[in-house]
């Protein structure tokens, strides 16, 4: 391995290592700070919130933490593993003694790495759904269900990922030094593509979506929307009791194809006022231009990347310093690839700070403007309501929080929308 290889090599361990600590003493600071204050709800909450219900978001906070740790733990494991270690190496190697190099031996190399990191995953992915969740009344899922969404959720992922793989497999074969800017361009029409046709074609393969059958409710809501000056193509329910628990409202769509979607959860826990202060918030959003800012943004952060990986790609230390072997006889674009992935969010990582900072600036005036065109206390008490029902802690680390929560905590949140009612 020469200098540059084994440099690159030091830089990637420094970077697991370092996010795995990090991780580490963030969640231990999470799990210390709200196991100190199981027993007492906090006075704001004192009169709203029973200690009951305190101690399970405690409860159920403490358990997510640990159960993280242990997630982060086995993804360093098979991140060495995939490259230090050999393996994607050796399912390349594998692949092409099996097939000739080329087009379709690339795609082969990447289905059957997100065939086997499914795999490896699988039971982790088990045991968050039918122990931690079910453990605290969240599950709502058979095992058959469970299954059933993994098997479409891949056959969807290899129906729209492997044509667009595909597409960018060709274009750094084919484009010359300035394919990962076409391939920019195509990603992004990607998935501006996905924002239209998400709602109507493959949200329904996985919920029922139904028409709001309640119309005094519509009536709100299309008030409220004429008011703030939307339309939408519809409002709909979604059957999302027979996954979780957990309740939810959002906006999907793109365009005149937006559609308003609660969870019938949602619509069980909170009253019509509290339902309109919820919408108002979703629509804060798109009325200050957050959903506009944050697509830019990621335009942006990915044409960074497709930049990125087009230089890299043509560097052998970024192959052998990762455990690759890069062949010199066959494309080694779906290496390049796939090696991509897995550094990025080693570096990404280090950035969550700063995007959350940003969410929690967007929720803050997403509030502001529902408390303009609704009355604030009843998404205060909306608010309230979800973060009970939801288990979500009264009383997070600050520094977690502050590294991770992309909405603020709740006594920051439900102080100012308070401040605003009064």
């Amino acid at each position: 391995m020469d200098s540059s290889s084994l440099a690159f090599t030091y830089v990637f361990c420094a970077l697991l290592v370092g996010g795995l600590v990090v991780r580490t003493l963030l969640s231990s600071r999470q799990i210390r700070h709200v196991a100190r204050h199981r027993e007492q709800v906090p006075a704001p909450f004192a009169a709203t919130i029973h200690l009951d219900a305190h101690r399970k978001a405690a409860d159920y906070t403490i358990a997510k933490a640990r159960f993280g740790m242990v997630e982060a733990a086995v993804e360093a494991a098979l991140l060495l593993g995939w490259t230090l270690l050999g393996g994607l190496d050796a399912l390349n190697r594998v692949l092409l003694s099996w097939m000739a190099p080329g087009l379709l031996q690339q795609l082969v190399l990447l289905g059957a790495f997100a065939l086997v990191g499914a795999l490896l995953t699988l039971p982790m992915g088990w045991w968050a759904t039918f122990r931690l969740e079910e453990k605290f009344g969240f599950n709502k899922m058979s095992l058959g269900l469970w299954l059933a969404d993994l098997v479409k959720g891949g056959v969807v992922g290899a129906v729209i990922g492997l044509p667009i793989a595909a597409l960018v497999l060709w274009l750094m074969g084919a484009a010359g030094p300035a394919w990962w800017l076409w391939a920019w361009g195509a990603w992004m029409a990607f998935n501006l593509l996905l924002l239209v046709l998400y709602p109507t074609l493959i949200a329904p393969l996985f919920n029922k979506f139904e028409p709001l059958p309640d119309e005094n409710l519509k009536a709100r809501v299309n008030a409220l929307m004429q008011r703030c000056g939307f339309a939408a193509k519809g409002l709909f329910v979604m059957d999302g009791s027979k996954r979780s628990a957990h309740a939810n409202a959002y906006f999907t769509g793109f365009g005149a194809a937006k559609r308003v979607v609660f969870f019938d959860t949602l619509l069980q826990q909170l009253n019509p006022p509290e339902i309109d202060a919820v919408l108002a918030h979703e629509l804060g959003h798109y009325k200050r231009r957050h959903i506009l800012q944050r697509t830019v943004l990621m335009f942006a952060l990915s044409l960074v990347g497709f930049a990125l990986l087009g230089w890299v790609s043509r560097q052998a230390w970024f192959y052998t310093g990762l455990g690759v072997q890069p062949s010199l006889d066959a494309p080694n674009d779906a290496l390049a690839l796939l090696l991509f992935m897995m550094v990025v969010p080693l570096v990404t990582y280090f950035l969550s700070p700063l995007l959350a900072q940003l969410s929690r600036k967007h929720e803050f005036e997403a509030d502001a403007y529902a408390c303009a065109h609704t009355n604030g206390a009843d998404l205060a008490s909306a608010l309230l309501k979800l973060y009970k029902d939801n288990a979500s802690t009264l009383t997070p680390d600050p520094v977690y929080a502050r590294f991770y929560y992309s909405h603020p905590p709740a006594s920051e949140r439900i102080a100012r929308l308070q401040g605003a009612a009064a």
